[in-house]
């Protein structure tokens, strides 16, 4: 697969960023729609945003993750106020005593691949190349760089109204701990800046041009429309998993997350048969039966049958035509500590990873 870099994206490119995002945010990372509103509204006022190579930099620059945290289902409803980036950023220079040279997405999915170019534009910097997944995760300690034992504090948070809040803590599962409690006070998500990183920690542990791949997913989807998706197969060297209609979704709030299942049940190739996945915030696992289609890391992807735009876990819904599509993880999260922190038995699944 060829991908073109992207160095400049502006009001009209973040389109294909979001519909990118959302594919690789597996069913989480939040609706890219509030995300590519955002960032049009900050490019229209603001101007596009550069983005860079990390090996553009010098080792000692500061680079900025920025990024939402909470449960998706909330955002639908709970927009963030576009004021927070003016309370966040100067919260965490004045914690690191040091200018912020680029901004980073922690995740290249869902609305978590758009809300960091708004950011970017209001700031006037640079966004990298490169995220520290490969896809979303569900919980704040799940990226590259703790694998690499890097903290996710100094972190700042900060809310809609107003209301913010500085993170210290002994370990990125503490910080994930505390972050998601206050995250449930202030409402279901948050805006927030974690893992701040020198360049040099970049350049070690990012998935590099993971921008430039979200936006080429995106730009197919856009050209292709419902043809997209044998395309896509093929293109990201997915494994096709199931195809069916939307038969029910248990969908609830629980410890700040969106957890439930989708019941899909089969048609065409997949007629007379049923499957069925599970999500927390992300999609986890999807089974047939008790054969294991995909899990965690693996992506578990939905495809509307009709028009090829993904779905995510908080907008599907009974009756919906759709395509599930496995992707291979980043080699990065195959490693036995890897497995560990992202796999399916992390989350409570009595499943062993088998990777697609």
């Amino acid at each position: 697969m060829t991908i073109k870099k992207i160095s400049y994206v502006d009001s009209k490119s973040i389109n294909a960023i979001a519909i990118g995002g959302a594919v690789l945010g597996s069913g989480g990372g939040g609706d890219p729609y509030v995300g590519r509103l955002m960032t049009q509204q900050s490019m229209n006022e603001s101007g596009g945003v550069n983005v860079i190579d990390i090996e553009s930099l010098p080792d000692d620059a500061l680079i900025l993750p920025i990024a939402m945290m909470g449960a998706p289902t909330v955002m639908i409803e709970k927009f963030p106020s576009g004021n927070e980036f003016a309370q966040l950023i100067p919260m965490i220079e004045k914690m690191l005593t040091k200018p912020v040279s680029a901004i980073l997405c922690i995740e290249a999915g869902g609305l978590n691949s758009t809300i960091p170019f708004a950011a970017a534009s209001k700031l006037g910097l640079p966004i990298i190349d490169g995220d520290a997944m490969g896809r979303a995760f569900p919980e704040l300690q799940m990226v590259t760089f703790t694998l690499g034992g890097i903290s996710a504090t100094p972190m700042a948070m900060v809310d809609e109204k107003g209301n913010g809040c500085n993170y210290e803590t002994i370990s990125n599962v503490w910080t994930e701990k505390l972050a998601r409690a206050i995250t449930i006070e202030m409402g279901g998500c948050a805006m927030c800046s974690l893992y701040p990183v020198s360049a040099k920690q970049c350049k070690d542990y990012l998935i590099k041009g993971s921008i430039s791949l979200i936006h080429h997913i995106g730009s197919i989807i856009e050209k292709n429309g419902f043809k997209s998706y044998e395309i896509l197969v093929k293109e990201l060297n997915g494994k096709h998993l199931f195809k069916g209609r939307v038969r029910d979704v248990e969908r609830r709030m629980e410890g700040g997350y969106n957890r439930g299942i989708v019941k899909l049940e089969g048609v065409d190739d997949c007629a007379n048969r049923e499957a069925k996945v599970d999500f927390q915030n992300e999609f986890l696992v999807a089974t047939e039966g008790d054969n294991v289609l995909a899990t965690t890391p693996d992506l578990i992807c939905m495809f509307d049958a009709n028009t090829g735009s993904p779905v995510t876990a908080e907008t599907i819904k009974y009756g919906l035509a759709v395509n599930v599509l496995g992707l291979p993880s980043d080699p990065i999260w195959q490693s036995k500590k890897a497995i560990e922190m992202v796999g399916p038995r992390y989350f409570k699944y009595d499943i062993d990873y088998k990777p697609l």
